[in-house]
């Protein structure tokens, strides 16, 4: 049963209870059909042998009585036996029609069997050829039994027609609804089909590929379809996700290998140089030494930002040790550390957006890690603008926000430039001429993510030739201003 299609077991289903329905249709209606003829004949058997029970005798005790006037009688009542006995029970008489074989009839050991209190039983006939209907009530003139019979012959016919023309009807009626069910089955699930060659589509690859509307949104197959367009939608999006963190993953591998392969290289060049002899001045090997610490300590911070980034990653809550604060302490630390970087610079302190003096942002946070996310900011400015290039600091409270913003006065960025800026290992600058201890490109990476480890973000606005804005925005602690 499993192998059959989902066309062909429903119609074997469908098939099978029409069978079934009218079988018991056609079984109900022979059996009453059957019921109303042998209820109508036993009536008129009742009548007429209540009637002869009456009567003054036997005919062949009575003279009076003639089988000859008493044969169309029998004919007429559907009854064309009737047999006298006595109380003994002995034949005392009989009548039957003349169309009627005596070989045909019921013995009468068997019709001594019929109960003289009118309940109609059935008979077989002497030779066995057919069934009879028998019922018998006492005389009343004399000590005997009146005995009525008639054949079943004809019910037996009509009731074997009516089977016969039920099943042949039936069978036809089958026949005609199977055929018509198997049609509008193919009909009906030529939707599914559309539904499975898009499956297959989809499994050969083709993700973009969705059901069509096979049918109205509120019918099982429309809600199906709709289901599955939002499956595919997820899981054409789940793919996409995919494909892009392995991407991401591998520009990460291969920006980690470069970055920790270049102080590594610096390290193993000046330590060969010292093995091969070529530093034979204790100036050049001081000058090694130098190097080899400045390579240890950029890869030393490089390891410690990496692992600051993933532990932000695994549980960014646990990084952190809160306490009130406000970010007027760290906006004024930075303008101080900006103008240490470049005396030449104009830095200011304002409020958010430029307007008016700086306002209160308290907020409940760590500050080293805060303090952190602005010293990147503030690198950031100084690294990527021309010297002597103004600098504002805002900060104080915008729509119940704490906000600390850096913008510079530099060439600003690119959209594509400032939709990848906090990716981890970008540079605007991607060349390998960049000066020594050039930032790594996780230092925004790391300054969002401290951000967001707090509830909050790091936003930029930027366009080419109008600057960047980098914005820190925190939520509100709740104390007095």
């Amino acid at each position: 049963m499993r192998r059959l299609s989902l066309r062909a077991r429903l119609l074997l289903l469908t098939a099978g209870l029409l069978l079934a329905g009218l079988t018991l249709i056609g079984a109900l209606v022979s059996a009453q059909l059957e019921r109303f003829q042998l209820d109508r004949l036993d009536s008129q058997l009742r009548s007429l042998t209540e009637l002869i029970s009456r009567a003054a005798g036997p005919p062949a005790a009575n003279p009076a009585v003639r089988p000859e006037l008493v044969d169309p009688a029998l004919e007429l009542f559907g009854t064309p036996y009737v047999v006298y006995l006595d109380a003994g029970g002995a034949v005392a008489g009989g009548l039957h029609s003349s169309r009627v074989d005596g070989a045909t009839l019921p013995p009468v050991g068997a019709l001594r069997t019929v109960p003289a209190d009118g309940t109609a039983v059935d008979l077989d006939a002497a030779d066995g050829s057919q069934r009879w209907r028998a019922v018998a009530r006492p005389a009343v003139r004399w000590g005997g039994t009146v005995v009525s019979a008639a054949p079943l012959a004809e019910a037996d016919a009509t009731i074997t027609q009516l089977r016969t023309s039920s099943l042949v009807t039936g069978a036809g009626l089958l026949v005609v609804l199977t055929a018509a069910g198997w049609l509008a089955l193919g009909r009906g699930l030529r939707p599914l089909r559309r539904i499975e060659h898009t499956a297959a589509a989809i499994a050969g690859g083709d993700l973009t590929r969705r059901v069509p509307d096979l049918a109205s949104p509120g019918t099982e197959v429309g809600h199906l379809a709709a289901s599955l367009n939002t499956m595919l939608g997820q899981l054409e999006r789940a793919f996409a996700d995919r494909a892009a963190s392995e991407a991401r993953m591998r520009t990460f591998v291969s920006d980690v290998s470069h970055e920790l392969r270049t102080p590594l290289f610096g390290i193993k060049g000046s330590t060969e140089l010292y093995r091969m002899g070529a530093l034979p001045e204790p100036s050049d090997v001081d000058e090694a030494m130098r190097r080899i610490d400045r390579e240890a300590t950029r890869l030393t911070a490089l390891t410690e930002d990496l692992l600051l980034l993933a532990q932000l990653d695994e549980a960014p809550e646990e990084q952190l040790d809160r306490a009130p604060m406000d970010l007027r302490t760290l906006a004024g630390d930075a303008r101080h550390d900006l103008r240490a970087l470049d005396p030449a610079r104009t830095v200011s302190l304002t409020g958010p957006g430029g307007t008016g003096p700086p306002g209160p942002a308290p907020v409940d946070a760590d500050e080293a890690r805060l303090r952190q996310v602005v010293t990147n900011l503030v690198g950031n400015a100084a690294a990527h603008t021309p010297p002597g290039t103004g600098v504002r600091i805002g900060v104080g409270r915008v729509a119940g926000r704490a906000v600390l913003e850096v913008a510079d006065e530099g060439p600003g960025m690119t959209a594509e430039q400032a939709s990848r800026v906090f990716n981890r290992f970008y540079r605007a600058d991607r060349s390998r001429t960049r000066k020594p201890g050039a930032d790594a490109g996780l230092g925004l990476a790391i300054a969002r993510s401290l951000a967001r480890a707090h509830g909050g973000d790091v936003e930029l606005e930027t366009a080419v030739g109008a600057g960047a804005c980098f914005r820190l925005v925190l939520p509100v602690h709740g104390f007095p201003d």
